[in-house]
């Protein structure tokens, strides 16, 4: 999307990778109505609206008006004044590298509405839902350690699958960025994987072997989406169907991780982290590990910045009994193979143990007290 405007602001940009806006709608030289682009699924239905990521050309000096509209959604099929409230304040940034979160919004509950103000003090300024973590992010770091040794990349690019270790002792699989827009778990992944090849972590190396999904959904990521495939399909949905076709990430990660099981492999804990507005919670499967489960909340409520809002929960063998299409992959490796698999929710909004809004280096750090956490409660 290329938004010219002969005034004060030349353009509004969405030509770059992960990028995401419907339409633009001036108000005036320096306000804009910002319209949401949403996903919905494969039956037209859940529309989901909680990403958007643009930059504004020719803005030095501006006072600019963003309106943020076209907010409500539905997510499980109940109606809901959408993702973009008053609690998730956007990031922005002068050089698409440093972000930060917006100082004051003002949120339009009736209509609803986001606006944002700012003063770029630079020619060119960029505007995201939380700090865009692409496909490009994610190749820099591996070029970096891509001749590290224990460390391997398979399927690279359409759902590269990292192990780290010696290959011995426990395994513990880990999974990021199975919905677009949760870019904070690609940077928890990001500093998961970079204290793993670290030297800080050599003793982990040698006793641990971790298997990593860093990027479960890299066509959704490069083109923007919110939450489903390009085919409509929720990722973190739909493991208990196997279609190849309108779901290859999932049949691509089934496929791994049996393979790896009928090997005669072992997988000790498996954890796919997300992230959602103003929730944070660690689920687990029916009874398999009743113990592990809360061991690791444990760990990761005394040793890391997860807030839960809620205690360690069993999650219900599917999210919508008699309908198929419902299972999140912790729900579908616990039905096939009994996994103690697990599903983790971070939010966006201010974490009351960070005491501010969640930034890239907050997530980083997470990443490497993740793995502690995991290493710990697995002994």
């Amino acid at each position: 999307m290329l938004v010219p405007f002969l005034a004060a602001i030349q353009v509004i940009h969405t030509g770059f990778e992960g990028a995401r806006l419907e339409r633009v709608e001036p108000v005036s030289a320096t306000h804009f109505r910002c319209h949401l682009r949403g996903d919905v699924d494969q039956d037209k239905r859940n529309r989901q609206a909680n990403w958007y990521y643009f930059r504004i050309d020719g803005a030095k000096g501006q006072d600019v008006i963003i309106d943020l509209t076209n907010l409500p959604g539905e997510y499980n099929y109940q109606l809901n004044r959408g993702a973009v409230t008053k609690d998730t304040v956007p990031v922005w940034s002068e050089d698409n590298v440093h972000w930060k979160h917006f100082e004051s919004t003002e949120f339009d509950a009736a209509e609803p509405r986001l606006r944002l103000r700012l003063k770029p003090a630079r020619n060119q300024v960029w505007i995201a839902h939380v700090p865009p973590y692409t496909n490009a992010h994610l190749k820099r770091m591996l070029d970096e350690f891509r001749h590290f040794s224990l460390f391997q990349i398979e399927n690279e690019p359409k759902m590269p699958l990292l192990t780290i270790g010696s290959g011995k002792g426990k395994v513990i699989w880990l999974m990021f960025r199975q919905h677009a827009w949760e870019t904070g778990s690609s940077w928890a992944g990001e500093g998961a994987i970079r204290f793993l090849l670290s030297k800080e972590a050599e003793s982990i190396r040698r006793e641990a072997t971790f298997k990593i999904f860093p990027m479960a959904d890299p066509e959704g990521v490069r083109v923007g989406n919110v939450r489903f495939n390009k085919a409509g399909y929720d990722l973190n949905r739909n493991w208990d169907v196997d279609d190849a076709v309108k779901m290859p990430e999932i049949a691509a990660q089934k496929q791994a991780i049996f393979k790896w099981l009928d090997a005669g492999n072992r997988i000790d804990l498996f954890l796919t982290v997300h992230n959602t507005e103003t929730g944070e919670y660690l689920e687990g499967p029916p009874a398999v590990a009743d113990e592990l489960g809360p061991r690791f909340f444990a760990e990761l409520q005394q040793h890391s910045t997860f807030a839960p809002t809620r205690p360690y929960f069993r999650a219900a063998t599917t999210t919508t009994q008699g309908k198929p299409g419902r299972m999140n992959v912790a729900q579908g490796l616990y039905s096939a193979r009994k996994l103690p698999a697990f599903v983790m929710e971070q939010m966006i909004a201010h974490n009351p143990k960070l005491g501010h809004f969640p930034t890239i280096e907050d997530r980083v750090a997470f990443g490497a007290q993740l793995v502690r956490a995991a290493v710990a409660a697995t002994r």
